[in-house]
């Protein structure tokens, strides 16, 4: 007795198999870079409310910068700048983040229409 006839599937299960593989991959990658937002926002959100406090003080008031186990004195100029520094690097990062995650979920979007139209098409023979 023959083995019944198979037809060809134009997309084979190992691409579909990949297709899912990336989907999964990329929804992770979109996922960490969320974390990595959510941490950047508290670096800088951080970094305000010390500058506020900092701003706050006469001018004369000592203030130490932590450097490992210690601790350097530093103007309140110094701080302030070094407080401005460290918000605007971690907006430059949240920004840089927010692009590469737009990116990454239109990627998702993509291989999931990629799976979607695999299914159609067996559906179809």
């Amino acid at each position: 007795r023959a083995a019944p006839h198979r037809r060809c599937s134009p997309h084979p299960p190992q691409a579909f198999t990949e297709l899912q593989a990336k989907v999964i991959d990329t929804q992770q990658k979109v996922k960490l870079a969320d974390i990595q937002i959510e941490q950047l926002s508290k670096t800088k959100k951080h970094a305000h409310l010390t500058d506020t406090e900092v701003m706050m003080l006469v001018d004369e008031t000592r203030m130490y910068e932590g450097v490992g186990r210690m601790f350097i004195l530093q103007s309140k100029g110094v701080i302030h700048n070094q407080l401005l520094e460290k918000q605007r690097i971690a907006e430059e990062k949240i920004k840089e983040l927010e692009q590469k995650k737009s990116y990454l979920e239109r990627s998702v979007k993509e291989a999931e229409d990629n799976i979607r139209e695999m299914l159609m098409a067996r559906r179809a023979q």
